[in-house]
């Protein structure tokens, strides 16, 4: 006796899967995840916050006009000083957006990152082709604890560092090398934007080690699994061709020893807060944590022997909880790794309609997603608006003041307003910015000592021979300078408003 269908069965479930799965919803669902944050951007306008884009600008647009690559301290006083510009590419390709877009450039970079951020992690986590909402969720909580990105070279690198992870773990899921030939032509890119494909190159030792070591386990007959298709030299072929590749910068081998001094010397770990250890202060460094946990539970549940994965996550994760700069060295991992062990998510156990259907909604999604961000951009204040909110935060009409009444140099700065002072007021030569590789440990704990006082001026050379010194209001430095009588009767404050005082030597 055939039975009648219930009514879940025949009407309420099919109308609840076809909700979810409709192609008009996954459109919206991708192209919100995609343009959210640009379009937050578009109105915010965080991308002025960071000092260091404007050395940066200034340092492609020297590159620009004078068809050289830096090798000393451009703009500082250290100008004889040997410098390696390890980012000379991101900020070629600054300086030329700023000569078509001005200030408003600088907005369209970091919109462009944050959406091919948004895309990389959702693709990581198997957006195209397993559990499509899981996908979302992870993308957007990937989002949530990167979303104080700025438009730096350090961006560019969390970017080609998701491209390398989906490449190779497409070499290791489809059991092919083809995947492994492309990673060339992504380090010759990555080598001449950031120094941090340094952590590329480790990310892909990581692979050819697990590699290796799953081999040897299988011929000692301790796993039973087969054997990659490809070859293990046309994967050392693409591991080598991918070390060669990182030589072909304006610097060749110098450029390995700024590697390390510029992302992880002992300076950085004296001077910068993101190199820090994780403070769980805030709400992302917990979310952070309740990945990599999930992460590693998703391991332990498949009782997984893929030893890519355990290495990747163990040895990024100890990176990671040391230097909270490198937080997205483990979290592109981490969000792959749990797409994975999600259930339901195989692309096999989908229809066979909404496979077709997805044919039709990649390029419709990631061309609304375009649109939407060009849109988003037109919003972007004009270059004078732009240039009022970063009077904010530096000191622009300080600077006037110095150019207009011709000030005498040398020039001593606050360290926070460095980089600004290279593109504003290129005529001084700062006495120190954010450049570590070029002051060296040294000039910054020198610099560091003067302004806490807990050196005497004298012992600062810059500060001796300075004859305008251009400080923040209320620094302890300032207050020191206008209240001591020893020093006030050296110094006279020439210029003052809320942000900056300019004082002159007597």
């Amino acid at each position: 006796m055939m039975t009648m269908p219930t009514l879940d069965e025949e009407f309420v479930l099919p109308t609840r899967r076809h909700l979810w799965d409709s192609t008009a919803l996954r459109v919206f669902a991708v192209l919100l995840l995609l343009t959210a944050a640009p379009l937050y951007e578009a109105f915010r306008v965080a991308a002025f916050s960071s000092d260091d884009i404007w050395w940066h600008l200034s340092t492609g647009l020297w590159i620009l006009q004078n068809h050289a690559f830096p090798r000393h301290g451009l703009f500082s006083q250290s100008f004889d000083s040997p410098w390696i510009d390890s980012s000379w590419g991101f900020q070629v390709l600054l300086a030329l957006a700023y000569k078509l877009l001005g200030l408003r450039a600088i907005c369209l970079l970091l919109m462009v990152l944050k959406s091919a951020l948004a895309a990389v992690t959702f693709m990581l986590a198997g957006g195209w082709r397993r559990n499509f909402w899981v996908a979302v969720l992870l993308s957007v909580a990937a989002q949530y604890i990167l979303v104080n990105l700025q438009p730096l070279p350090l961006s560019c690198s969390m970017l080609f560092f998701g491209i390398e992870l989906l490449l190779l773990l497409k070499g290791r899921r489809d059991k092919s090398v083809r995947p492994l030939f492309w990673l060339p032509l992504l380090f010759l890119v990555w080598a001449n934007l950031h120094v941090q494909f340094a952590n590329g190159l480790l990310l892909l030792v990581l692979f050819l080690a697990a590699d290796i070591t799953e081999r040897l386990l299988r011929r000692a007959g301790l796993v039973s699994s087969s054997v990659p298709a490809y070859s293990l030299a046309k994967a050392r072929t693409a591991a080598g061709l991918c070390l060669l590749a990182t030589l072909i910068t304006p610097y060749g081998f110098q450029l390995f020893p700024e590697v390390m001094a510029t992302a992880y010397g002992a300076a950085q770990f004296k001077f910068y807060a993101e190199v820090t250890a994780l403070d769980f202060r805030r709400p992302q460094h917990f979310a952070f944590l309740l990945l990599v946990m999930a992460a590693f539970l998703a391991l332990g549940r498949q009782h997984s022997r893929d030893i890519f994965k355990i290495g990747t996550m163990t040895v990024f994760a100890m990176l990671a909880f040391r230097v909270q700069r490198d937080v997205w060295c483990v979290l592109f991992p981490a969000i792959a790794i749990i797409s994975d062990a999600m259930p339901d998510g195989e692309s096999g156990n989908e229809l066979p309609e909404s496979r077709a259907a997805w044919k039709f909604e990649k390029p419709l999604a990631v061309g609304l997603s375009v649109l939407v961000v060009l849109l988003a951009f037109v919003r972007v204040p004009s270059n004078q608006v732009l240039m009022s909110r970063a009077a904010a935060a530096f000191p622009i009409k300080a600077c006037d003041f110095i150019r207009a009444n011709r000030l005498p140099d040398p020039l001593f700065n606050s360290y926070a307003w460095g980089g600004f002072l290279t593109w504003y007021l290129p005529e001084y030569p700062v006495a120190i910015d954010t450049r570590l590789g070029l002051y060296g440990s040294e000039a910054n704990e020198q610099y560091v000592k003067t302004v806490n006082g807990e050196a005497r001026l004298e012992a600062n050379p810059s500060f001796v021979q300075a004859r305008t010194i251009l400080l923040e209001r209320g620094s302890g430095l300032t207050k020191a300078l206008t209240t001591i009588p020893v020093l006030r009767d050296q110094f006279r404050v020439v210029y003052q408003d809320d942000l900056a005082v300019v004082l002159v030597r007597q």
